[in-house]
């Protein structure tokens, strides 16, 4: 579902690492947001050292990825964060990692697929929506940079040329009914 020009959900839900995350106080101290959604699926795995380079490459220009994990899952939401700590950790990631417990957050942003960013900017209006970039496997395949290519118009001041792109992957794992 297209949800460029919207504002995105503003949320308040915690790290794992024991914050709170409020996207209001985050969207007043920087440019851009890419709020990503994902959790420790292949499909996201694949993606990972790319979302490290870019947040790497661009955080000193007031960027930062947030990445929301808003899989369900039955066990209590501490028993979820220490799972979601030992992969962050073993990973490295170089970015906020939230919880959605709820799912709320997720299905603010009307998220479905897994891994999903959405670019904001510091008035939090969704500006690009869809997929990292075009090579899932590999970044040898890659053709597109979508978020990369996107973020660095944005902060340039540029117009984003291809500003949805269907996201593929994994399905968010819903509440059961």
């Amino acid at each position: 579902m297209n949800t460029i020009g919207n504002y995105a959900p503003d949320f308040e839900i915690p790290g794992i690492d024991q914050k709170v995350y409020h996207l209001g106080s985050y969207r007043r101290q920087l440019k851009a947001i890419a709020v990503v959604f994902m959790s420790d699926t292949t499909e996201v795995n694949q993606y990972l050292e790319r979302l490290k380079q870019i947040q790497t490459d661009f955080e000193g220009q007031k960027f930062t990825i947030i990445a929301i994990d808003s899989n369900y899952s039955p066990e209590p939401i501490a028993e979820s964060m220490k799972v979601m700590q030992q992969y962050a950790q073993a990973k490295q990631l170089n970015f906020p990692y939230l919880r959605d417990s709820t799912q709320d957050v997720a299905k603010a942003f009307k998220a479905q697929v897994l891994p999903t960013v959405y670019l904001l900017d510091n008035e939090a209006v969704i500006r690009y929506q869809g997929r990292i970039d075009d090579g899932a496997e590999s970044v040898q395949q890659v053709n597109h940079h979508y978020l990369r290519d996107s973020l660095a118009a944005m902060l340039g001041g540029q117009r984003i040329d291809r500003n949805y792109v269907d996201p593929v992957g994994a399905e968010i794992n819903w509440r059961p009914q």
